[in-house]
């Protein structure tokens, strides 16, 4: 397919041209090649050239950004590079509206730091966003494969040097990223939920114990003998990702009902829950003028923690353990009354135990009829591992039992009769039917509904969701750093993707894989020529239009930038 160009000449002897879309088809009869005119554009000298710009444009769409960039660029540039735009254009334009550039800036204020330290930082986060890898990996994808507006190329040490700057602003970070947060989305942070993760290393040993202070910060004394403790950063502990045998870190977050996580914390590996929540509350008590109420999950439930978030006037939500054989427990299941239906499927309980505490037994029908089913399952699997036994000699069965004992979700079924016989405990599938679809929460607030408590804890699953996006979207693990301060620096850094990941979601109502997918198909061309070199933006679609336009971002400029030859 082609321009045919002929010339007529007119009744006045001049030359006209015209131009015509034409391509050449074989004919087998003739055996010959035809031309067969397409479109005809008229007179050149009267051409629509605009009309033919908007094709040219449309026809460009049919091409990925390198190609089109070539085919539309003007004839006396050459065509140098093509890089993925939309996601980094969008995250920086979230980062300045949140205000992290000036929070950063003012820190930067009367320090000896390279001025760009602010924006190798978001390039950083942007890298987590979109394409998270090591930061020597990352130093490349920053120079070489993505365009970052203000920072051409930077190297490996730089990245370093502005995460151990990071660091070091951490406190005055976290407290004006809460408040202009907070603020400019104005998120309702009557509820903070709480929860921690683990995160482990390839590595075969843990770090050297070192002496540290009730928040877990290692001292700068290591012979200091007023030191909390003596531990590793990188130790072993009871493993959420279910890696025992690897030395860990835990991480702590405070997101609130809206899933916008405000705080991120990190503690040597091993240390208990009970230390961590009481940490989050004291670090974060003189930030909120209002309430707060506390929401956790059952591993936050000891006296003492409850008391410690009541302090000053705050509150808890908390979830208790149902099989832990608590007089509480007992006493509130066992209480008798209606469940009124509140809303998606759940039905909640108030009972009163005279201990000051609010108590709600909460129930879904619809998780009943699951749990009901996995432990019909699960009965089955037991009485086929089971089955014969009787016959075997009393070593095979204590063997036998032995082996159904490493597996908890037929342990908990199995009876041993005083004559050693295996048999299905009837006592313990009773005790578990009572509690199919249950659970039971402890309330300090007395102004809550039953409604409120109960919706307000399913949004805990909000903080699981957070841990689910840092682990597979801006992957906080594999961490390639070994030492204490670089690990914290990069937790803080998944701390900030995720912010940005969850604000463009929640004002989008889409989730960051499928914005990532458009964004990333926006590119920025280059072209160099004799006059100068320039960059051009391809042209943004519906679907990526859509997306500046709920962000309430503006549409990138077609020209990026232009820079004359001297």
């Amino acid at each position: 397919m082609y321009v045919r160009v002929s010339s007529r000449k007119t009744a006045s002897g001049q030359m006209v041209r015209y131009l015509q879309l034409a391509h050449n088809e074989w004919d087998p009869v003739a055996k010959m090649s035809r031309t067969k005119v397409l479109h005809s554009f008229g007179r050149e000298d009267e051409l629509d050239r605009a009309a033919i710009e908007r094709l040219v444009v449309s026809l460009s769409r049919l091409l990925d950004p390198g190609r089109a960039a070539v085919a539309t660029g003007p004839a006396e540039l050459v065509f140098v590079q093509s890089r993925p735009f939309g996601g980094t254009d969008v995250l920086d334009g979230l980062w300045r509206a949140l205000g992290l550039d000036a929070v950063m800036r003012a820190q930067l204020s009367g320090r000896r730091l390279d001025a760009r330290v602010e924006r190798v930082l978001f390039a950083l986060v942007a890298n987590r966003c979109l394409d998270a890898s090591s930061k020597l990996a990352a130093a490349d994808w920053i120079s070489n494969d993505v365009h970052i507006a203000g920072l051409d190329a930077v190297d490996e040490q730089a990245c370093y040097r502005a995460m151990d700057w990071l660091l070091q602003i951490e406190a005055v970070l976290a407290k004006e990223v809460y408040h202009r947060v907070t603020d400019l989305l104005n998120l309702e942070v009557d509820l903070l939920f709480f929860d921690t993760t683990s995160t482990y290393f390839e590595i075969d040993e843990a770090d050297e114990p070192v002496a540290r202070d009730e928040h877990g910060r290692a001292l700068a004394d290591p012979e200091d003998t007023e030191a909390a403790s003596r531990r590793g950063f990188r130790a072993y502990g009871n493993s959420k990702d279910h890696r025992d045998d690897l030395p860990q870190v835990i991480v702590g977050m405070a997101v609130t009902r809206d899933g916008i996580p405000v705080r991120v914390w990190s503690w040597p590996g091993g240390t208990g829950d009970s230390e961590l929540i009481r940490q989050a509350r004291d670090d974060m008590r003189a930030w909120t003028v209002s309430k707060v109420v506390w929401v956790a999950d059952r591993g936050f439930a000891s006296a003492a923690n409850r008391a410690h978030l009541m302090r000053g006037g705050g509150s808890y939500i908390i979830g208790e353990r149902l099989r832990s054989g608590s007089a509480e427990a007992a006493q509130a299941l066992s209480r008798q009354g209606r469940y009124a239906t509140v809303r998606d499927n759940l039905q909640v309980k108030e009972v009163n135990l005279g201990d000051g505490d609010r108590w709600i037994v909460c129930f879904n029908p619809a998780q009943a009829e699951r749990d009901a089913h996995i432990r019909t399952k699960m009965i089955n699997r037991l009485e086929e591992a089971i089955a014969g036994s009787d016959g075997l000699h009393r070593d095979k069965r204590n063997q036998l039992a032995g082996v159904i004992s490493t597996k908890p979700g037929l342990r908990r079924y199995l009876r041993i009769t005083p004559g050693g016989l295996l048999r299905v405990d009837q006592a313990a599938v009773k005790a578990e039917a009572r509690l199919d679809g249950k659970y039971l929460l402890r309330c300090s607030d007395p102004k809550l509904t039953p409604e409120d408590i109960a919706t307000g804890y399913k949004q805990l699953l909000e903080v699981e969701r957070g841990w689910r996006d840092l682990k597979q979207i801006i992957d906080l693990r594999p961490i390639f750093h070994r030492r204490e301060d670089r690990i914290r620096a990069h937790v803080l850094l998944c701390w900030l993707a995720l912010l940005l990941v969850r604000v463009a979601e929640n004002r989008t109502g889409h989730t960051w894989h499928r914005l990532r997918d458009h964004l990333q198909r926006l590119h920025l061309a280059t072209f160099t020529g004799n006059a100068g070199t320039y960059r051009q933006t391809s042209e943004p679609t519906k679907p990526q239009r859509d997306i500046y336009t709920a962000l309430g971002l503006p549409l990138p400029k077609k020209i990026i930038d232009l820079t004359a030859s001297v």
